[in-house]
C-alpha cells in the first residue's frame, strides 16, 4: 500500500508542478489554489507512505515521478522539445524509479 501512495503523491507532484507554471508567478487565482491543493496532497501521501518506507528510497521515487511525469506532459502538451538526449533522459529516470521500487522495500 505504501507504493501506490509513492505513486499517488508522484501524480500529485505532478499536477503542482503544473499549476506552478499555470499560476503566472501565482497571479491567476484557480492555477495558485490548485498548487496548493495539489502539493499538499502530494506530501500528504508522502508522509503516509513514510510510515513503511526508507526516506532515501520513497523520496527518491516521488521525486522521479514527478520530474519524468512532468517532462512527459511538458513534452506531449505544452511544446516542450522532444529531443533524444530529453527522451533518453526520461526513460532513465523511470529505470531508476523502478530499480529503486524493487530494492526499497519497507523497514
Amino acid at each position: 500500500m505504501a507504493w501506490v501512495l509513492v505513486v499517488l503523491a508522484g501524480l500529485f507532484e505532478v499536477g503542482f508542478a503544473l499549476a506552478l507554471k499555470a499560476s503566472d508567478g501565482f497571479s491567476r487565482p484557480l492555477p495558485t489554489i490548485l498548487f496548493g491543493v495539489f502539493a499538499a496532497a502530494s506530501f500528504m501521501l508522502l508522509n503516509l507512505a513514510l510510515r513503511e518506507l526508507p526516506i532515501g528510497t520513497a523520496y527518491a521515487v516521488w521525486t522521479g515521478i514527478g520530474a519524468a511525469g512532468t517532462a512527459v506532459v511538458g513534452v506531449m502538451f505544452l511544446g516542450d522539445p522532444a529531443t533524444v538526449v530529453r527522451l533518453g533522459s526520461i526513460a532513465l529516470i523511470v529505470i531508476a524509479v523502478i530499480g529503486l521500487q524493487l530494492a526499497g522495500g519497507g523497514h
